[in-house]
């Protein structure tokens, strides 16, 4: 049964998060998705729209569609996802829309020592994790009712580019990087989902962390997932950036989920990865 008071409007529909948000949401409510390349599978596809960041004003999409609720999944060139969200923002104030922007958990990759909360300040020596930070920041300067910050950590799950990675490197002979010294939580892309479809059928605005709840060691749970997926044996390269462990989590403190929709990273091993 769809929700027929909201039109949903998924900005990069055809990545891996984005199409598996659409997948989630569209029995439910009137949702409609971007993609970029011509020649696409998603041209046939009545619910999606051509949108090519570097030619086309979001303002005129957003215009055409009139959504109730943006998700913005982009990726791409830094410059022209920043004009886009400049853009989103000025649309934002002059209507009945609110948006949910997919930041990471490198909005925190300059900190170290402890995994990160909701209201702990962003600092971020990686130029993707600068990027996040500059879109929050703007998004930070909305009303309140207008948006909500979703910061994600590392996503599995069976078609996940990771896994692709990993397994694409076991069949060439090549070797993984795993970092002992790096504690991360992670989350899967099926859990991810539900989460986002919660957060908009309840109407929640602020700052989120939709990660595991627990944290584990990098090596460890890359090692763990290989050993689900098959009889593989694969060659690792132990990376050490620095000798004392250090953390790239992202843990809720103020806005915790529903337990049925926690999930720890054993959960993501036992029954996510190949789902």
């Amino acid at each position: 049964m769809k929700d027929g008071g909201k039109k949903i409007l998924i900005l990069g529909g055809s990545g891996f998060i984005g199409n598996a948000i659409y997948k989630e949401l569209c029995n439910y409510f009137d949702t409609y998705a971007t993609y970029c390349s011509s020649g696409s599978s998603f041209e046939e596809n009545k619910q999606f729209i051509r949108y090519d960041m570097l030619e086309d004003d979001i303002y005129q999409l957003l215009e055409q569609i009139r959504p109730q609720i943006i998700i913005s999944a982009l990726r791409g060139n830094f410059g022209a996802q920043i004009q886009a969200h400049q853009h989103m923002a000025e649309y934002l104030i002059k209507n009945d829309c609110r948006l949910y922007f997919l930041s990471s958990a490198n909005v925190f990759d300059a900190y170290s020592k402890y995994p990160s909360y909701e209201q702990d300040k962003t600092l971020s020596e990686s130029v993707y994790g600068r990027l996040k930070i500059r879109i929050e920041n703007m998004l930070l300067r909305l009303p309140k009712s207008k948006m909500a910050i979703l910061r994600i950590p590392m996503v599995f799950g069976n078609s996940s580019p990771r896994v692709k990675e990993m397994k694409k490197f076991i069949w060439n002979n090549e070797p993984i990087e795993v970092f002992p010294n790096l504690i991360v939580n992670v989350t899967s892309i099926s859990k991810l989902t539900q989460q986002i479809h919660y957060l908009i059928n309840r109407n929640k605005i602020g700052i989120y962390h939709l990660g595991s709840y627990d944290l584990v060691h990098h090596e460890d749970f890359i090692k763990d997932i290989l050993e689900r997926i098959g009889s593989f044996n694969p060659i690792f390269k132990r990376v050490f950036t620095t000798n004392e462990e250090r953390y790239l989590a992202v843990l809720p403190k103020d806005n915790k989920l529903p337990k049925n929709l926690r999930i720890s990273c054993q959960e993501i091993i036992d029954h996510h990865v190949i789902g």
